[in-house]
């Protein structure tokens, strides 16, 4: 058995599904602390955070929040 054959781990490419908290902040004109309360209140969008304490919401996710918001409101 040969122990010279490596396998190329794949490269997953720079998700631009993901977005910051930055992202949501100037793409709903909002400030930190109206997130840290709608997150509080649990009326934020589904979010996780990276093992380096940021805080990721998938863009689909944050799409389907807004459709939600907008049938409530309609």
């Amino acid at each position: 058995m040969s122990r010279g054959t490596t396998h190329p781990t794949p490269t997953r490419p720079k998700s631009t599904n993901l977005m910051t908290l930055q992202d949501i902040f100037n793409e709903l004109d909002i400030s930190k602390s109206t997130w840290n309360d709608w997150k509080n209140k649990g009326r934020a969008p589904k979010h996780f955070k990276l093992p380096n304490g940021q805080v990721r919401v998938r863009r689909a996710d944050f799409e389907k929040w807004l459709d939600c918001l907008m049938e409530v409101n309609a």
